[in-house]
């Protein structure tokens, strides 16, 4: 059974491989963009001589276009040729951002072109998503899993980069200069987009500006550059061009992909047809064939709502650990060294990096509803025993790391399931992913102005809740699939 399925998804993907391996270079350029902020903030402030609670402002500015991104993308999936047309775009949008950063000396100009990268990302992440859900159907999980792994890859690359071109000193000389100590960490905290409590140090934005992080972007500029060309032969390859194309030319529908799927395992076009038309007339008329149209519609929705609601609170726990965690580790009753609690972030993208590339052979072995249960239940009992262990550093780290490996495969696996319990129509997966980046911009906040008031130990204590939440969510799904799939085995049997 397992070489029957391995042979059928190598089988699969020897069918889509340029599709797919562009779809996950995109991803990459997605990840670029989600760690590079952070470390160059500061001589981004310099650059725009503006004071850190002004600069920090950019933050919400890329967080919240990601959003808008997420919410419209699903508006261009509808052909493959505008499909791939937003992709290139967008791309090509964040090779163009990188290169025009150096020369917004203006906050405005730095807002608005993070706002655009942030437009471009969110478009990215709803289409190469919905691509690889409909072209690979029930084997996505484990394609999902790659693809979300280049954006762990990205958000790694990023940082190294930056790094070398970082000013170590006062990047903005005036009268007197701020020493190294206190820019490394304010750069840390920054690191960690920890916004709050750092306008006691005074930074200079008057005065002649001297940094280097006009490279990074630079190099970040050329280094994606390739994948917009990618993209431009992918479509000529296709003939999506104008000039060669039929511009109407749609998406791989289900019942396509489906009859390409059954043609490597063997069953005929007949079965395929005659299953698609089953489809099709339970698609029209099955709320008027149901004897309880009315809970049919509830478990439609209700899965919806509860895959989306997950996502919510597995992201939010990713962008606020992610944010607040070195905040957490400086603070009592941790009181780690600056440097050492700046790790904490790399262990953590590190370790989600990992944890999606092992769960790309689990996902040939295992369906997403189990390796979901397993990383629900690892990311609650990780934060309960942070919590237990809050004064120990080694676990901190120990934790963090964990936390890492079982939240990582939480989204593809989430997105796989519930795609999978609506017959891979992909109406989910724009509404996943919106879910997603809308947790990790609010509950973000939310645990900043908590910290904030309560102080630094309501931040595990804040994940522990978002965990209890997103699986009890989960557990709610569950029940409502099976509710689901049993009025949908109904509808079948009623019009046949």
């Amino acid at each position: 059974m397992g070489c029957l399925l391995n042979e059928r998804i190598c089988a699969l993907f020897r069918s889509n491989w340029q599709h797919t391996l562009t779809y996950w270079s995109v991803f990459f350029s997605f990840g670029l963009c989600v760690a590079f902020l952070g470390p160059t903030i500061l001589d981004l402030r310099c650059q725009t001589q503006s004071t850190l609670q002004e600069i920090t402002l950019v933050f919400f500015s890329q967080q919240f276009f990601l959003f808008i991104g997420s919410t419209i993308g699903g508006f261009f999936s509808k052909t493959l040729v505008s499909s791939l047309s937003a992709l290139a775009v967008s791309s090509l949008t964040i090779s163009v951002v990188f290169a025009v950063i150096p020369l917004c000396h203006k906050l405005l100009l730095l807002a608005f072109a993070l706002a655009v990268s942030g437009l471009a990302m969110g478009i990215i992440d709803t289409i190469s998503n919905l691509q690889l859900v409909k072209i690979y159907q029930k084997d996505s999980t484990v394609f999902l899993q790659a693809l979300h792994f280049f954006v762990g890859l990205g958000a790694l690359v990023s940082p190294l980069i930056a790094d070398p071109f970082l000013s170590e000193t006062s990047c903005v000389i005036g009268n007197s200069s701020t020493n190294a100590t206190s820019l490394r960490h304010l750069r840390n905290k920054l690191a960690g987009r920890h916004v709050h409590n750092v306008s006691s140090v005074h930074l200079h934005t008057d005065g002649e500006v001297v940094t280097n992080v006009s490279y990074a972007f630079w190099i970040m500029a050329v280094i994606n550059l390739p994948v917009p060309i990618a993209i431009l032969i992918l479509m000529y390859r296709e003939r999506l061009f104008v000039c060669g194309s039929d511009p109407s030319r749609r998406l791989l529908d289900g019942d396509v992909l489906a009859m390409k799927t059954w043609g490597t395992t063997g069953l005929t076009e007949d079965a395929g047809h005659q299953k698609e038309t089953s489809r099709s007339h339970v698609g029209l008329f099955g709320c008027c064939l149901l004897g309880n149209a009315h809970s049919f519609l509830l478990s439609f929705f209700g899965i919806y709502i509860l895959g989306g609601l997950v996502l919510f609170f597995s992201d939010g726990i990713v962008g606020s650990y992610t944010g607040f965690v070195y905040t957490y580790a400086v603070a009592p009753p941790m009181n780690l060294p600056h440097k050492t609690a700046g790790y904490l972030t790399c262990v953590f993208w590190a370790a989600i990096t990992a944890g999606r590339l092992s769960a790309i052979p689990l996902s040939y072995r295992f369906k997403p509803v189990r390796l979901l249960s397993v990383s629900q239940v690892g990311v609650i009992v990780t934060l309960l025993l942070l919590l237990i262990f809050s004064n120990s550093s080694v676990f901190l780290f120990i934790g963090t790391c964990c936390l890492g490996l079982f939240i990582s495969s939480i989204f593809p696996c989430t997105l796989a399931f519930t795609e999978d319990i609506l017959e891979y129509q992909g109406c989910a997966t724009t509404v996943m992913v919106t879910s997603a980046g809308m947790g990790e911009m609010l509950l973000q906040v939310l645990v900043g102005l908590v910290m904030h008031n309560q102080g630094s130990f309501s931040f595990l204590l804040c994940g522990m809740i978002f965990g209890c939440l997103g699986f009890a969510f989960f557990v709610l799904l569950f029940f409502v699939q099976q509710s689901h799939k049993n009025l949908m085995e109904g509808a079948f049997s009623f019009f046949w």
